[in-house]
């Protein structure tokens, strides 16, 4: 007999799991089928053990440049074996950690690969074999999503590689190519560099971090350079040829052919979801051309008690999206109503050195709208923080709507963007205007000073520059 559950989760990342302890913590019976790690792709292969490493390089280029803080480190060095076992050893903590909320909110674990039958009933298989049958009142599909794969550039594991065996190098390579610069490739394209590593960034469109506003992609742009990294845009790919241990790449920019070999290839060309052999053809569920499942504002799909959240959804593919829709679905399952999500409200972060963090559209899509806004900038060399901690590099720009003064976004580049961009968020979600943020008092001296006068200049108000 198939045991029954008011919601199952399909999938323990990190929209599955929050999805399953809210569904929990409002009184409903909640089970979460996971065929691999707690905590998914983000926890164990993503978003935490690469910030792991991003430090241990941003420590290591501190260390080589001791001397502009009036500091002594000689023969500095590295171990990569350590920095990898460190970043696995971070992941393991915060799996283990997911484990521990799940069992602390009586949700049942369950290990193993769910795939939906008909009338919501999910058969879990391991090793081939149905292990136990499920009934679910409600089912929330959080399966994520997976590297994309260009056929003929098919990664094999050692000397073409995907983000999973990028973040655990047995050896350092001598050269690389990164292909891709979205966020993902421009972290490794850092880590390795930062780590003496020759790389050279290719990307197929006329500039680096498409995403990105263009003023704050250039910057970053030239802050890589001005590291080491080489960055080629226009990109045509051609082919790869492996050798015993190299590989040579075959591409054309603007027409004309070049090769380059090297000891590694990263590919980092985007995610496709993983909406395959979960047996949706048994369901009423829809798909894009993109493999992503159609869902409502609530995240509910076109088969009544199917959801579907995180990167198996929709773009952007971010940890903290997926975690918000996971709350959102469970609280409408339990027939709460709660506020559907604005995916223009939704912050991103590049970890790089300088990190890169916006909200909100940009000043190139603001105008393409016909809209007519007020651009403030404020650059980090007239901060005095940055100056003290050494980080003069970077910008504040924040965009307003010229007519009602609403925030529409802001791009920021510089040391720990990442952390300041929410005070924007937070501005953003509360439909705060031009007026409320110049009416905050921001601390002095901090790098968010910058964020206030980032305002203050859109409307010719700046105090500092």
């Amino acid at each position: 007999m198939a045991e029954n559950f008011d919601v199952v989760v399909i999938g323990a990342g990190p929209g599955g799991y929050v999805a399953a302890i809210r569904a929990a913590q409002l009184g409903l019976k909640t089970a979460i089928v996971e065929a691999n790690h707690l905590g998914g792709i983000c926890l164990n292969w993503g978003c935490i053990p690469t910030k792991a490493l991003l430090r241990s390089a941003e420590i290591f280029h501190y260390l080589q440049h001791a001397d502009e803080f009036g500091l002594k480190a000689e023969k500095v060095s590295f171990d990569i074996t350590k920095i990898v076992e460190r970043s696995r050893n971070v992941a393991k903590q915060l799996s283990t950690g997911i484990g521990h909320l799940l069992k602390k909110n009586k949700v049942t674990v369950i290990d193993g690969f769910a795939k939906i039958l008909k009338n919501k009933q999910i058969e879990v298989s391991k090793d081939g074999r149905v292990v136990n049958t499920l009934q679910a009142k409600n089912i929330i599909i959080a399966t994520g999503a997976r590297a994309k794969v260009i056929p003929g550039f098919e990664p094999d594991g050692k000397l073409i590689l995907t983000y999973k065996e990028a973040m655990v190098p047995t050896k350092m390579p001598k050269s690389m190519i990164v292909v891709g610069s979205g966020a993902i490739g421009v972290e490794f394209a850092n880590f390795y560099n930062a780590l003496g590593a020759k790389v050279t960034i290719l990307e197929a469109m006329d500039r680096i971090l498409l995403t990105e506003d263009t003023e704050i992609a250039q910057m970053a742009h030239k802050a890589y350079e001005k590291q080491g990294i080489t960055i080629h845009t226009n990109v045509s790919l051609k082919k790869f040829e492996k050798g015993k241990d190299n590989v040579k790449a075959t591409f054309e920019i603007n027409g004309k052919q070049e090769q380059l070999t090297v000891d590694n290839i990263i590919m980092a060309i985007g995610v496709v979801a993983n909406s395959e052999n979960i047996g949706l053809e048994n369901t009423k569920v829809k798909v894009d051309n993109r493999n992503s499942i159609l869902t409502n504002p609530y995240l509910q799909t076109d088969d009544a008690g199917i959801y579907a959240i995180g990167d198996v959804a929709s773009a952007p593919w971010l940890a903290h999206k997926a975690s918000h829709e996971g709350i959102i679905a469970a609280e409408h399952i339990a027939g709460l109503k709660p506020h559907p999500m604005k995916k223009e409200n939704i912050p991103g972060c590049i970890y790089t050195h300088p990190q890169i963090a916006s909200i909100g559209i940009t000043e190139s899509k603001a105008k393409e709208l016909g809209l007519s806004i007020k651009v403030g900038k404020f650059p980090a060399m007239a901060n005095g923080k940055a100056i003290a901690m050494g980080e003069p590099e970077g910008l504040v720009k924040t965009i307003f709507d010229a007519k009602t003064g609403e925030l529409l976004g802001a791009h920021m580049i510089g040391a720990e963007v990442t952390e300041m961009i929410q005070g924007y968020a937070i501005a953003k979600t509360m439909e705060g205007t031009e007026e409320d943020l110049m009416h905050t008092v921001f601390p002095h001296p901090t790098m968010s000073e910058m964020m206030h006068e980032s305002v203050l200049a859109a409307y010719g108000r700046a105090i500092h520059f």
